[in-house]
C-alpha cells in the first residue's frame, strides 16, 4: 500500500452545515468531493495506476468493491480528455476524471457506509503526488 505523503500546506475542507438527519437519526451517506491539481503525469495517464489506486483505496477505507472497475480513456477536447474512474462498491461508488492537459483529477468517495476522509484525502493526494488540493466532505441526510 502506498503511504501518504506530507503537503506542505493542508486539505483544507469547507465546512458544510449539518442536513437533516435520516428517520434513523444518523446521516444516510458521505460523500468526499476532491481536486487534486499539479499531478503527476505517468500516474494520472496509466490505467494500471488507476486500477491500483482504486483498489487499494477500498481497501484502506473497508469499502468492498463489486464487480471490477471501469476505467476508459476518451476525450476529444484536449481540456478534458483522459481516463474516467468508475468502481461500484457496496454501498455506493467511486468515480473519479484525470485530465491529462491539466495534471489533474477530479474524484468522488460516496458510500452509505461511514469512513474517513481524511485517511482518503491523504492516499489520493499521495497515490497521485498532488502538489494542491481542494476538497468538500458532505454527509447526506
Amino acid at each position: 500500500m502506498i503511504e501518504p505523503k506530507t503537503l506542505t500546506a493542508p486539505l483544507t475542507f469547507m465546512t458544510i452545515p449539518e442536513p437533516e438527519k435520516s428517520a434513523a437519526g444518523s446521516p444516510w451517506g458521505w460523500h468526499l468531493v476532491l481536486n487534486l491539481y499539479d499531478c503527476k503525469s505517468e500516474l494520472i495517464t496509466s490505467a494500471e495506476v488507476i486500477k491500483r489506486f482504486v483498489v487499494e483505496l477500498c481497501e484502506l477505507i473497508r469499502m468492498r468493491r463489486f464487480g471490477e472497475p471501469s476505467i476508459v480513456n476518451f476525450g476529444d477536447e484536449p481540456r478534458v480528455a483522459g481516463y474516467s474512474l468508475v468502481q461500484l462498491i457496496e454501498t455506493s461508488n467511486i468515480c473519479g476524471h484525470f485530465a491529462n492537459e491539466s495534471n489533474a483529477a477530479y474524484l468522488d468517495i460516496f458510500s452509505c457506509k461511514a469512513f474517513d476522509p481524511q485517511a482518503a484525502a491523504d492516499f489520493c493526494v499521495a497515490m497521485f503526488e498532488a502538489k494542491e488540493a481542494k476538497g468538500v466532505f458532505i454527509s447526506r441526510g
